[in-house]
């Protein structure tokens, strides 16, 4: 008879409005694969469209969502304590995840047509829509389980993404180093993650916060061990230095949408994922923590902005590395705040400025890569010197790529980036980090030069026979959406920095 009531006990009520955003991506998905068995060669095509219809779907359904904080899959008996919760932070990080997926599904339906005969339709559409799946599903996990699958679910199809182009050992080369790295990282969190079980008895997030203070003396060591190991795993993901290596390549050697993929919803995922751990799970440790995200973040703004500064304009696709190492120096400015979080009295309110600072990065680095995308189709090598005279033969796309440089850099009339930039050095002031905020002063500067550099490129007279580029209609869309964006959130910076003056969860 006991068995009866233990098995109900058991049984979770499953809240679909909450898991609609990640579960209707990832359904799309499945869908997309299944019809193209049966599609003929020439309507493959219409997958493409499919697979935006669904994403910007998904992102109509988090509008539901917002009246509340909502929970699913709760431990039976605590109404508080689950698995998934779609609160604040969770919907502005699935926004930013699903409107970037969404872009590089744009950016990826032209390229797809271009270089059909080497990109499968049907695999690169199902793989895009699995990645994005868990990307939105990892902002609202709060069990390290669901968190490191989530982060396993968005990482895995990203590897076969890169490689995906048929015979292309550079983009074989790339696929390679980022799934090394990758499972490197994977290996060195879940070790953590065990650790810090076994020292807890749990995997809930707000339960491991509680119980971490209070371990057992004999197993401080195994805790302090876990928590390390965890947090050295998400550094792998968000590309902190020194395990950043894997990016210039992967970048250079992925098709171009996927890139841009990578670089903002790879990023938001990793990000997302050191907020929870270190904020949610890992308070208790915010004296080990903050100072060592501190150190990380000077370490990968320095060497992203030189990396940045040494690229050569006639060097085979230095456009795609510029903005690569600029990757790598913009994650070392959204650490910074994480950072802050370990020394202030309101971590969670603190972290609010590196979600400001990604809503910002994740617009007009797409908008970037958009325009990149137009140049490389008729200059397939894409370096910086391809862009000279740009203006003469496409203003709209020359000026747009300014205005996104310029955001980049923080000089108006790209106010956002301007205001984006302050609310960071804002929290390192603020949390005693003066130090931080000069080392941050010093690469806004040094990233100043690369910026305006190439800026300038686009408005000199072209040499020899200018390149005219055709827009194809989702490349227009794309870089539409991407500039109206930029220009909105530079007439309104409040609508994005409000995030950074409320506490988010």
């Amino acid at each position: 008879m006991s068995a009866q009531p233990l098995a109900a006990s058991l049984v979770q009520s499953v809240d679909w409005l909450a898991i609609a955003p990640p579960t209707l991506t990832a359904v799309v998905g499945l869908a997309v694969l299944v019809a193209d068995l049966f599609l003929p060669e020439a309507k493959k095509a219409v997958l493409g469209w499919v697979s935006v219809a669904g994403l910007a779907a998904s992102a109509v359904l988090l509008l539901p969502l917002l009246d509340g904080d909502r929970s699913t899959f709760c431990l039976t008996g605590h109404a508080r304590v689950c698995s998934y919760t779609a609160d604040h932070f969770t919907l502005v990080v699935q926004f930013l995840v699903l409107g970037g997926a969404l872009l590089a599904a744009l950016l990826s339906v032209t390229n797809i047509e271009d270089d059909h005969q080497r990109v499968p339709a049907g695999e690169f559409w199902f793989l895009l829509l699995s990645s994005a799946a868990g990307a939105a599903l990892l902002p609202a996990s709060r069990d390290l389980a669901t968190l490191i699958v989530a982060l396993e679910v968005a990482s895995l199809p990203a590897f076969a993404l890169v490689g995906i182009r048929h015979g292309d050992k550079r983009s074989s080369e790339a696929a390679l180093k980022f799934f090394l790295s990758s499972v490197t990282a994977t290996a060195v969190s879940l070790m953590g993650v065990s650790f810090v079980y076994a020292s807890t008895g749990t995997l809930y997030l707000t339960q491991v916060a509680q119980r971490l203070p209070h371990t057992d003396p004999q197993l401080t060591t195994l805790a302090q061990t876990g928590v390390v190991l965890t947090l050295v795993g998400f550094a792998f993901k968000t590309a902190a230095v020194p395990f950043h290596f894997w990016v210039p390549d992967t970048y250079v050697g992925a098709p171009l949408p996927v890139a841009a993929y990578l670089s903002v919803v790879g990023k938001a995922v990793g990000f997302s994922g050191l907020i929870l751990v270190t904020v949610v799970a890992f308070p208790s440790y915010a004296g080990v923590w903050g100072p060592a995200l501190a150190v990380l973040a000077a370490l990968t703004m320095t060497v992203g902005n030189v990396g940045a500064l040494r690229q050569q304009a006639t060097r085979a696709y230095s456009a795609v590395r510029l903005l690569a190492w600029s990757s790598v120096g913009q994650a070392g400015y959204l650490l910074v705040p994480i950072a802050a979080a370990g020394y202030a009295d309101d971590p969670r309110r603190a972290v609010g400025s590196t979600v400001a600072y990604a809503l910002m990065y994740a617009a007009v680095n797409l908008g970037a890569f958009a325009v990149a995308a137009l140049v490389g189709r008729t200059r397939t090598a894409n370096r910086i010197s391809d862009y000279r005279g740009l203006y003469a033969t496409n203003p709209a796309a020359a000026l747009l790529l300014a205005f996104f440089l310029l955001c980049l850099a923080g000089l108006p009339p790209g106010v956002i980036g301007l205001f984006a930039k302050v609310t960071v050095f804002s929290a390192a002031v603020d949390a005693g980090l003066g130090w931080l905020a000069v080392v941050m002063a010093v690469n806004v500067v040094i990233a100043l030069f690369y910026y305006l550099q190439w800026t300038a490129l686009l408005f000199r007279a072209p040499e020899g026979e200018p390149a005219r580029h055709r827009v194809p209609a989702p490349l227009t869309a794309a870089l539409a959406l991407t500039g109206v964006l930029g220009v909105a959130l530079s007439g309104a910076p409040q609508l994005v920095l409000r995030f950074a003056a409320t506490g988010l969860f």
